[in-house]
């Protein structure tokens, strides 16, 4: 890659937005879509706005808003999607995989799970990369950079790009990234609400609530509470329980099961951070 490479970035969401402004930030010629528009207005300025140190140095451009996803990618060398779920992905990829040129890249980062991915591979025509890169991290951290991808597939020729959002594990075949992605967050929303649990059995006993954050932190659940009470980071509630719904979808899982139960019973909490559960496990 060299900073020619033109890069197609097709959702700018909550996690999107910030990656792409890395992107543009770098120095890559990037054309942009979002499902909504009014996400594309202003682009560039805000990607100035908002990637501070690192924009300073960088050789900024200017983003190109396109109209469709087929004409975002027309050009592209490497395209990259970051959306809400399976369907959306489907859906996006498959108004604009005959549009891809032969020879261009596919980075899906979103969390879709190894049997959407193979789906998309279905998709593509032949001569077109597909890499799976969903990421591990919360908004503050794909602002920053601090994200880790899990990576499936041949990403040799597109790491320095991937190197933008964070630090890279490469995970084997295409599709494996994706199921690792599923492993971990499956297991990060399960702690979460075991730590909501384990409040809710501490104010039964009448504990003060700051003595026993301080001995979770402290305990081996330390990385779970720090999640669990995380200020600055937004992952919506609603996503976390499309994600565990996609893990459960894949083996027998109880506890996810349960879990999930518990994430769709407060649908007006449904765009809170996955933090905000455990005040209601506490109620």
């Amino acid at each position: 890659m060299d900073k020619n490479t033109k890069v197609a970035f097709l959702g700018l969401g909550s996690m999107g937005a910030p990656m792409a402004r890395r992107v543009l930030a770098a120095g890559y010629p990037l054309t942009v879509w979002n499902r909504s528009p009014a996400r594309t207005a202003n682009f560039a300025e805000t990607a100035v706005a908002r990637t501070a140190d690192f924009a300073r140095t960088a050789d900024l451009g200017e983003a190109t808003v396109a109209g469709s996803p087929a004409e975002a990618v027309r050009e592209a060398d490497v395209v990259i999607t970051m959306l809400a779920d399976p369907a959306a992905v489907r859906e996006v990829v498959g108004a604009f995989a005959k549009s891809m040129k032969p020879g261009s890249v596919l980075i899906d980062t979103s969390t879709i799970g190894p049997s959407a991915v193979a789906e998309l591979a279905e998709l593509l025509p032949d001569g077109v990369e597909l890499i799976d890169a969903p990421v591990m991290g919360s908004v503050d951290r794909a602002g920053s950079g601090e994200l880790l991808l899990l990576v499936g597939g041949n990403a040799d020729p597109v790491l320095p790009l991937l190197e933008l959002f964070g630090t890279v594990n490469r995970t084997g075949a295409t599709g494996t990234g994706a199921a690792l992605k599923l492993v971990l967050i499956n297991a990060v929303v399960n702690g979460v609400a075991l730590v909501g649990e384990a409040m809710a059995l501490a104010d039964s006993f009448g504990l003060p609530e700051a003595q026993v954050r301080a001995a979770l932190e402290r305990s081996p659940l330390a990385g779970l509470a720090g999640r669990a009470f995380a200020d600055g980071s937004y992952y919506p509630i609603r996503l976390a329980a499309k994600d565990v719904a996609l893990a459960t979808a894949s083996a027998d899982l109880p506890v996810a099961k349960a879990v999930r139960d518990r994430l769709t019973a407060y649908p007006a909490a449904a765009e809170e951070d996955l933090s905000r559960i455990v005040k209601y496990f506490r109620v």
